[in-house]
């Protein structure tokens, strides 16, 4: 198992230093796709407790953090941009417990390992392996920063329907004098690890890369590394959600269909 896409290792850098600003202005602590469907599979998943030592890996601006915080958690925060983690540090206060921010590449294993064999009851990662341009190092650190027994728990989007190669579709019919729309998903790529640009929100300053992975090379990152999965969630907005500006945008119309997997492996 090799990742294929270190290529891109210092661009993913560079956009995300970019688009911080207008990132943590726009996100906040939490949007829909956090509050409904990350947080609570991720919370149930993790399990956290007063004291538990957890890493955040790509803490982005640091809700997760944050909220880890405030159920006591001793958390280890870090983002490959120096801009998110300003940005992280001025929105946390004395009320979200301990949290120690820093700057880390989390393909650079060395500095990772730096952080204490064995030393975090487990780790978390939100919506971000996907912004990775490598996994594999990050596992194998993993492997050795958690305690016997540790996890890993992370969202992401769900390679199978939410991917750079899906089309939001609606198709509406006469049926027998009724008009019906049905809203689907048209997948034209997904075994093949791709890298594509996008916006993960309008209007942010610079496109940035995704970086797509089947399930067996996401998942297979982490057998490598001697995880294996014990927890999963598939997560679709519910049918009775609000509906977005955008008529093709993730909601209602879509609840059949997941746009995001979130995912616990513990170390064997």
């Amino acid at each position: 198992m090799s990742d294929q896409f270190q290529q891109y290792t210092q661009e993913v850098q560079n956009v995300w230093n970019e688009n911080a600003a207008y990132w943590d202005e726009q996100m906040g602590e939490g949007n829909d796709f956090v509050n409904v469907l990350c947080w609570p599979a991720l919370e149930r998943l993790l399990s956290p407790f007063a004291g538990m030592r957890v890493l955040d890996v790509a803490c982005g601006n640091g809700l997760t953090s944050r909220r880890l915080g405030r159920l006591g958690a001793q958390v280890t925060a870090f983002d490959v941009s120096d801009e998110m983690i300003q940005r992280a540090r001025a929105r946390t206060s004395a009320e979200d417990g301990h949290i120690d921010y820093r700057v880390i590449d989390g393909g650079d294993d060395a500095t990772l390992l730096a952080q204490g064999e064995e030393s975090f009851d487990a780790a978390l990662s939100n919506m971000a392996l996907f912004d990775m341009a490598e996994i594999d190092p990050l596992f194998a650190s993993l492997a050795r920063l958690l305690k016997p027994g540790g996890v890993f728990v992370f969202s992401l989007m769900h390679p199978c329907f939410n991917n750079m190669h899906t089309i939001h579709m609606a198709e509406r019919e006469d049926r027998d004098g009724e008009l019906i729309t049905t809203y689907s998903m048209k997948v034209t790529g997904y075994l093949s690890p791709s890298m594509k640009r996008g916006l993960a929100l309008s209007g942010q300053p610079r496109p940035h890369p995704y970086f797509h992975r089947p399930l067996q090379m996401l998942l297979g990152a982490g057998f490598a590394a001697g995880f294996a999965v014990d927890g999963l969630e598939e997560r679709s907005f519910p049918p009775d959600h609000p509906e977005g500006r955008n008529p093709l945008g993730w909601g209602a119309k879509f609840s059949e269909i997941p746009p995001v997997m979130v995912v616990r492996m513990r170390l064997l």
